[in-house]
């Protein structure tokens, strides 16, 4: 068995490296594929769920193929902390930016044009500069990642106009394979990168959305810092981050946890450097540290036994949404993911909307994506039939979120539903959520009488409700896939196959009764503790000291010297000598030599003790 693995490792060479330089046995999902595609030469848009292991898509090719890879990232943080841990398994890896001082940044560049760097790390601003495009011209460049691909999108969630001039690689490096990756990307989003950055002559790989083992639920805002304590404390000893809308309320509600005898940190930009340092460092080295943040806080964050997402505010898109609860249960186990609605947020999201400086399509656009995450709010459906469908997957109701398991009461919607589908298809298909509504209450704006459509046969056919009922359903049958928003960014809705068939009777439509004036009736039940056996607590607890240590005297994040999951394979398998500790997930060749012995003595003094 071994002779035939080193057959396969030698005529591999993507699996010799993962196995020797990062220490993995295999390819999580999907990875192969995307690797494949990039040694063949071809571009590559991979869309993978959090937690999926993205960075090895790129780095594991720029190592088979030589030469110099370019890492395209939005943070200087994020950059640092990949460098280090590249440089930790051995691999010459350098980043040029801002933070840095010039004489480093000299030397890093001195390194990268001798040929000594396999990756260099460069924000889009610095590397689309025309001194950067004409040095990395003249140098041997294999392969271009681009990471957070959705800041390139106008229509994804965190669009970085900077990253448009992205496009221009293609034609600047012809003959070199570019890789964009992203975990937060609907198929609008999808297409507008294809077309920006890859002139559509690209490999798209969808590698699925679904986080299955993420109870999803939905708590109507009364009382958010009660509610946030009784959530926290369902969760004794556990990890994980609180999401608050402003600066202020994350200071207050970390200040409100502490107070209650829970270990909270704050983070939001606008604290300095070294305490948000400081802060991220606690949390991602302690266990049962709440870590209250704004968005600035999680992009890169690989913790993997994160129990929690709380939103204690609405966040601004489902793909925000999406990215955020995935920090998440990356270990596997079960999680859970709560957030607080109100109408407050609406108000304040729509807000944040109108003042951006946008072209008025963009403004629609993203006020269309906030009716869709309030139609998720809303849902009677299965939540994750809901949130895999927004992002193209189809999905059996999941088992495992508030309305599959406390259902809220519903009510049979379809003939309010045929209401609305018969004043669409009336009008052609073509309005807003408010011009449809305006047609059922018999409204005669001023759009309504310059197109006749005071005539329709459906004009005034919905006066048995009022307007929060029909702007309700409708963005439940948006959140159903029943109706489409207009992937053009114009604002109308479109009748979808599945309306068609509603239409038709042959479909069921239910939705949720009374969404705003009641707390929804089931408590998402507790997760259960982490199933721990077979691992020595307190050998695991030793371990983490010694990482803390190892990392402090580095400066370097703790994760980046062994990930939590490595810890707890290591104290699972408790190795005697180098050979076996070879065989710790997630070790490779470089960190063995380096960490080896120093966690083999650690091992060997603690059950010497007679503790394990």
């Amino acid at each position: 068995m071994q002779a035939q693995a080193a057959s396969v490792l030698a005529e591999d060479p993507k699996r010799r490296v993962l196995k020797d330089v990062f220490g993995f046995d295999d390819f999580r999902p999907g990875q192969a594929d995307v690797m494949d595609a990039l040694l063949a030469g071809r571009h590559v848009l991979a869309v993978m769920p959090t937690g999926a292991g993205k960075s090895l898509c790129y780095q594991v090719p720029a190592l088979v193929l030589g030469g110099l890879t370019i890492v395209v990232s939005p943070l200087v943080a994020l950059m640092q902390d990949q460098v280090a841990a590249l440089r930790l398994a051995g691999v010459a890896a350098d980043t040029i930016n801002s933070s840095i001082d010039r004489e480093a940044n000299v030397a890093a560049w001195r390194r990268v044009a001798a040929g000594q760097t396999r990756l260099l790390y460069l924000a889009p601003e610095r590397l689309m500069t025309e001194r950067m495009l004409d040095a990395l011209a003249r140098l041997d460049v294999s392969l271009i990642a681009v990471d957070e691909a959705h800041c390139i999108s106008q229509w994804g969630p965190a669009f970085r106009r900077e990253y448009e001039d992205l496009s221009r690689l293609r034609g600047i490096f012809p003959n070199v394979p570019i890789i964009a990756l992203t975990a937060t990307a609907d198929e609008s989003t999808r297409t507008d990168i294809e077309a920006r950055l890859f002139a559509e002559r690209v490999e798209t790989l969808v590698l699925g959305f679904d986080r299955p083992n993420i109870k999803l639920g939905i708590e109507a805002k009364q009382d958010s810092k009660r509610q946030l304590l009784r959530f926290v404390e369902r969760h004794p000893g556990r990890s994980g981050i609180v999401y608050c809308l402003s600066r202020k309320k994350t200071e207050e509600m970390a200040a409100f946890l502490e107070k209650n005898g829970v270990t909270a940190l704050a983070y939001h930009a606008g604290m300095s450097k070294d305490a948000r340092d400081a802060n991220q460092n606690a949390f991602m080295t302690l266990s049962g540290v709440v870590m209250v943040a704004t968005i600035a806080f999680g992009m890169g964050i690989d913790k993997p036994d994160v129990a929690y997402v709380f939103h204690t505010d609405m966040p601004g898109s489902l793909e925000a949404y999406y990215q955020e609860i995935g920090r998440a249960g990356r270990d596997g186990r079960e999680a859970e993911a709560h957030m607080l609605f109100g109408l407050g947020d609406i108000r304040m999201r729509r807000l944040f909307i109108d003042d951006e400086d946008a072209p008025p399509e963009h403004k629609r656009r993203s006020h269309g994506r906030l009716d869709t995450l309030i139609g998720y709010c809303e849902t009677a459906q299965c939540r994750r039939q809901v949130l895999l469908g927004y992002f193209g997957e189809e999905a059996s109701p999941c088992g495992n979120c508030d309305t599959c398991l406390d259902q809220a009461p519903r009510a049979d919607g379809g003939m309010e539903a045929r209401i609305i589908l018969a004043a669409m298809a009336q009008s052609g298909e073509r309005f807003g959520a408010g011009h449809v509504i305006d047609i059922l209450l018999g409204h005669e704006t001023e759009k309504i009488l310059a197109r006749n459509h005071q005539r329709l046969a459906s004009f005034g056919s919905g006066l048995a409700h009022k307007k929060d009922f029909w702007l309700s359903l409708i963005r439940q049958l948006v959140a159903g896939g029943f109706l489409s928003p207009d992937p053009g960014g114009h604002g109308g809705l479109a009748i979808a196959e599945k309306g068609h068939a509603l239409g038709r009777g042959e479909m069921p439509f239910h939705y949720r009764v009374e969404v705003r004036s009641r707390a929804l009736r089931g408590k998402m039940r507790s997760a259960q503790a982490a199933d721990m056996e077979g691992v020595d607590a307190s050998l695991l607890a030793a371990l983490k000291s010694l990482r803390l240590r190892l990392a402090k005297e580095r400066q370097v994040p703790a994760y980046v010297v062994f990930s939590d999951r490595t810890l707890i394979d290591m104290a699972e398998r408790c190795p005697r000598d180098l050979n076996a500790f070879a065989e710790v997930n997630g070790v490779g060749a470089a960190k063995l030599k380096e960490f080896g012995q120093v966690f083999l003595s650690t091992i060997a003094g603690h059950q010497s003790d007679g503790s394990a």
